[in-house]
């Protein structure tokens, strides 16, 4: 059975270049028919491993492709997921499998909610991987850049799907997890913890060592809305972990400072945004979370950027 790939950014390309290395039917859907004539010329993906490229020319096609859609990876960014899926929703065969890709939280549910025929499973991943700009494919030739790792899972259904044999074979290093609920709350919270911070004092994840009694404080915070959520082992030893990815990642420029910096929309709506709706819905005080949701969408609308 074939895969349909929506959204041809960094993990998006590398999933789909992994597929098709292992012999794996793969579609990478386009939205328009420029932007698929621009890939054509391209002559497909190209994938950069420990400096080595390899291209793989993994068919294109455009969202009104009349192709029927059974198992889909939506790879898009969480504020275009929705939109996404209601224009593929026509597409999608009967019982239809999607496999969510986005950051955060809320953004998933709106997508079943849009396509109750299908099943949509959850993912969150660690994995690493950047467009090289610089190239003469530009956009269509990714570089691998952290070997990480992807969970997947079913709130609504713990029964693994027959397909992650299809992983295995692609070397797309994967867990089903029961419980991926858990899991990503988790990155929600450490995200929280981390990426506005960056973005408001304009530093690596390293510089926020200068700001520690500030993140001990917002993992206390986030530490109670977890609990409050029934997802107490998100909570575990919370402020630990950040301390950790603090420190392992001290180099590195956190993926909202990146889009800041680069003028792009940021996906707060659903990180610290829903982290913060969920605290009102649960009449939780957090001031600290609060504020900092508030200082940020002031930052972003200074800066002309979305905050939404």
């Amino acid at each position: 059975m074939s895969w349909h790939v929506l959204g041809a950014g960094s993990l998006g390309c590398l999933w789909a270049a992994r597929l098709a290395r292992a012999g794996v039917p793969v579609q990478l859907i386009l939205r328009n028919p420029a932007r698929l004539a621009a890939y054509q010329r391209a002559g497909g993906l190209s994938l950069v491993e420990q400096g080595l490229a390899r291209r793989y020319p993994v068919p294109g096609q455009t969202v009104d492709d009349p192709q029927p859609i059974r198992r889909l990876l939506l790879a898009c960014k969480a504020y275009d997921a929705e939109s996404a899926i209601t224009g593929l929703a026509p597409r999608l065969a009967p019982g239809a499998e999607l496999i969510l890709l986005q950051n955060g939280l809320g953004s998933q549910e709106a997508v079943a909610a849009r396509v109750p025929q299908a099943r949509c499973i959850f993912a969150s991943s660690t994995e690493g991987a950047f467009r090289d700009g610089t190239a003469p494919e530009g956009e269509w030739r990714v570089v691998f850049a952290g070997q990480g790792h992807t969970w997947l899972g079913d709130p609504l259904d713990d029964h693994p799907p027959l397909w992650l044999s299809d992983l295995e074979r692609s070397g797309i290093p994967h867990q089903w997890s029961p419980d991926i609920l858990s899991r990503l709350w988790r990155k929600l919270a450490l995200n929280c913890a981390i990426n506005p911070l960056t973005v408001l004092y304009a530093c690596r994840n390293g510089g926020l060592s200068e700001h520690s009694a500030e993140v001990a404080t917002l993992c206390a915070e986030l530490g109670q809305l977890l609990r409050s959520c029934g997802q107490p082992a998100a909570a575990l030893d919370l402020h630990a972990e950040v301390q950790r990815v603090i420190q392992a990642t001290a180099a590195n420029y956190s993926s909202m400072h990146q889009d800041v910096a680069q003028g792009r929309r940021t996906e707060i709506a659903y990180l610290l945004g829903h982290a913060c709706a969920t605290a009102q819905r649960h009449h939780l005080d957090l001031p600290h979370l609060a504020a900092l949701q508030e200082r940020l969408l002031q930052y972003l609308d200074a800066r002309g950027l979305p905050s939404h």
